[in-house]
């Protein structure tokens, strides 16, 4: 098949530049521009880095950061990945939706909109159909949204054992690295040595999120998943990889070991499709008795291509009626950038682009 040209919109930033990592020989898409604010305007990727853990190629260095120009953008790319801040994304996905561009969005601007999916591919697949309840469908634009970094890590492994045994609630607190707060993040002296016990509006997307995505889609609608959720999030001095603790009371109580055996199980759609950055096991289910941890678990996955985009998942264990286990995602693959080109991957397994 012929490349679809992609423009990466917010190429300056952290998920924007994860978006560029993950598009570099990819089998289905091609960066057809990079795009950031007149600032950037004219500077090449590499005087613009920020991701450091990552060889790019010396072509990919030297592509020039161009203005964001819908007209421009839509003439020449059939779809845009969005790493733009939410007080821009909101016009911007918009307008290039408007102009027949498919957006595939890692900001919170749209997430929450009834005809957009708020998707996760191994969550709720069938929720990818309500773009085309959007007016700008027939025309050839849509918006879809990946969720929040800290409810992605946590929805892949709740969905597994949300269809198999039921929830009647979740409890979190998560532990989440300093590369979820952007570039350049949290000052130093906040951070070495401490632990920030508030992280602004995310024990709300969290607890407001994660029933969007665990709902069902019913006559071109979702409903609401119906379960108690609670949420407590702080920063870390770690660099990725959000860990999070989770309680869960099931609808129907079941031993350490089913959910454990379920969670192993676990391979939905975009497995079954072998979608270029769906990794062969969406959940790791590690047995050591102090496992996952963001140093050794963060860029979890296979193959290659798929390198931080497993979710791992340890110390599952039974409680006085509980079910306790302990995750770890990569926020800025599994929970962002990877998420939407992920998302993109299945909407061209699905005939939408």
């Amino acid at each position: 098949m012929a490349k679809i040209k992609v423009a990466v919109l917010g190429a300056t930033g952290m998920i924007g530049q994860r978006f560029v990592q993950l598009l570099e020989d990819h089998p289905y898409f091609e960066i057809g521009g990079l795009y950031a604010s007149e600032r950037s305007e004219g500077k090449t990727l590499n005087e613009v880095l920020k991701v450091k853990d990552v060889r790019f190629q010396q072509r990919t260095l030297g592509v020039k950061i161009e203005q964001l120009d819908v007209k421009a953008i839509s003439k020449r790319c059939r779809a845009a990945f969005s790493g733009l801040p939410t007080e821009v994304a909101k016009d911007a996905e918009s307008s290039l939706a408007a102009a027949g561009v498919a957006v595939f969005s890692n900001a919170a601007s749209h997430r929450m909109r009834e005809d957009v999916p708020l998707l996760i591919p191994e969550v709720n697949p069938d929720h990818l159909e309500l773009v085309r309840s959007q007016p700008t469908f027939s025309s050839g634009g849509f918006i879809v949204t990946n969720a929040n970094c800290s409810t992605t890590g946590l929805a892949v492994p709740l969905q597994a054992i949300y269809q198999k045994f039921g929830l009647k609630a979740c409890y979190v607190s998560t532990y989440q690295a300093l590369s979820g707060a952007g570039y350049p993040g949290v000052p130093s002296m906040d951070i070495l040595g401490n632990v920030v016990p508030f992280i602004r509006g995310e024990e709300e997307k969290m607890e407001a999120e994660i029933y969007k995505m665990l709902g069902t889609l019913e006559d071109g609608k979702v409903r609401l998943a119906d379960f108690d959720m609670i949420a407590s999030c702080a920063r870390v001095p770690v660099v990725d990889g959000h860990l999070e603790s989770v309680v869960l009371k099931l609808g129907k109580e079941a031993p350490a070991k089913d959910v454990i055996k379920t969670l192993e199980e676990f391979r939905p759609e975009p497995q079954r499709l072998k979608l270029p950055l769906a990794p062969i096991h969406p959940i790791i289910v590690r047995q050591e008795e102090n496992r996952p941890q963001p140093a050794t678990d963060a860029l979890a996955g296979e193959p290659e291509r798929a390198r931080g985009m497993a979710v791992s998942v340890g110390r599952v264990r039974e409680s006085k009626g509980y079910i306790k286990l302990w995750l770890l995602s990569h926020n800025t693959l599994r929970g962002g950038a990877g998420g939407s080109v992920l998302n993109a991957e299945l909407a061209v397994a699905r005939k939408l682009l």
